[in-house]
């Protein structure tokens, strides 16, 4: 007599593919230093007018270069940022779920990223640290493609 092996609760399908430890390590990273990102450029928008003045306080006092983004950035530049950072925590969410069109959402916006403050700064070019650090980021994340679902 044969019997079919039932297993209570497991779901049909095949079994789920288990998340790498490059792929966890590149999705807390992203969410991370997207999180806080994030977080200082809507306070950053928000609260502007204070930010220029302490900015630029202590780009004479402490003789700091790269202060200058912020007294000659506006409020639409850090919202952006905010929004477009918010979209790339959501593509490593994605991709922490094993789900592969995150991997197409994070880099649309890391391209954009790099591309913004050419707009809202009226750069030449993009910044060579921005293109390296997110081109390494999208290589890496490249390579876990075939896992994801």
């Amino acid at each position: 007599m044969d019997e079919e092996i039932k297993t209570e609760g497991a779901p049909p399908g095949p079994a789920p593919v288990k998340r790498s430890n490059l792929l966890t390590i590149l999705c807390i990273l992203t969410i991370v230093n997207g999180g806080l990102t994030l977080i200082s450029s809507i306070f950053v928008a928000a609260f502007y007018d204070q930010f220029v003045v302490i900015a630029t306080e202590l780009a004479e006092k402490l003789k700091m270069p790269g202060l200058e983004m912020i007294t000659e950035g506006k409020p639409p530049f850090f919202f952006m940022n905010a929004i477009l950072y918010g979209v790339s925590i959501a593509g490593a969410l994605m991709m922490w779920r094993m789900i592969r069109n995150g991997f197409h959402v994070y880099t649309i916006a890391q391209i954009v990223l790099i591309l913004s403050p050419m707009y809202f700064f009226k750069l030449s070019g993009p910044s060579i640290f921005d293109i390296l650090l997110s081109g390494t980021f999208v290589m890496l994340y490249a390579t876990q493609l075939k896992t994801m679902k």
